[in-house]
């Protein structure tokens, strides 16, 4: 674990030193991302406008919902900067060949996909997160305890994990399809229920987004559990959750690795 974390310093550093021959870009993502950020945080406070407690009395107030946005968006953010190049795995690395150059180096090819890209432009998201949330408890009374704020960094880190895992999972298919950034993209963009307390929703709605993408273990449940509201075991099912997925992710990405025959090139 030690040297993974120095070589990881290490390819983080470098990708820095890119970075500062390119500062206008660097800026620039992380606006571009603010700003698509931004635009959806619109979208919810004209919704937020026109029905102002969602689930009706007793319900979800504007700023309640700000804070499940503003949990959703930082483990959005922790994916975005970590693992964003999973979404590159079958383009990039299984159609091309570029897989083979990682598997013949003395680290793990997974730790080497994700090193290889870090995506700054998450930059933005996670600090946007951060104002929101910090906001959002200001304004609803949030009563920051050691163990508040304790539940809140592993909420929002397993919320990372679990958007990590997903993008992981979906990702391998690329070793049976080449292309599956359509089904990763397809999965990811299920986050968007979690926008919103699932008391909204139907049954199976609450189903899909509870159980076959989970992504509410990065907003709803750590919100009600900040709020107050009655999370119940849920609470504190997030780190399982998120240590499910990541194992089952890893699973696969074995047996895609063993199914995986190079380009012949």
């Amino acid at each position: 674990m030690a040297r993974y974390l120095r070589l990881y310093r290490a390819f983080l550093a470098q990708w820095l030193k890119t970075l500062l021959q390119y500062r206008f870009n660097f800026v620039v993502g992380a606006a571009s991302t603010l700003v698509q950020q931004a635009t959806g945080l619109l979208v919810l406070w004209v919704a937020m406008l026109r029905v102002p407690r969602l689930g009706g009395l007793g319900g979800w107030g504007r700023d309640e919902i700000l804070l499940v946005y503003g949990l959703l968006l930082l483990a959005k953010a922790i994916n975005h900067l970590v693992a964003d190049n999973l979404w590159s795995l079958g383009i990039l690395y299984i159609r091309t060949g570029r897989l083979d150059t990682l598997l013949v180096r003395p680290v793990n090819p997974l730790f080497h996909v994700l090193v290889d890209r870090f995506g700054h432009d998450g930059l933005g998201s996670f600090a946007l997160g951060v104002a929101l949330v910090c906001r959002a408890a200001l304004r609803v009374g949030v009563a920051w305890t050691p163990l508040q704020i304790a539940y809140l960094v592993v909420a929002v880190l397993s919320g990372g994990v679990i958007f990590i895992a997903l993008n992981l999972i979906t990702s391998t298919v690329g070793f049976y399809i080449i292309d599956a950034m359509p089904l990763t993209l397809a999965v990811f963009q299920t986050h968007e229920l979690a926008q919103y307390p699932v008391t909204i929703y139907r049954k199976g709605v609450r189903v899909l987004v509870m159980c076959a993408v989970p992504y509410v273990f990065a907003s709803y449940v750590p919100a009600s559990y900040l709020l107050g509201k009655d999370a119940g075991w849920l609470a504190g099912a997030g780190p399982l959750v998120a240590g499910g997925l990541l194992f089952v992710g890893y699973r696969l990405w074995q047996r895609g690795l063993e199914h995986y025959g190079s380009t012949g090139a």
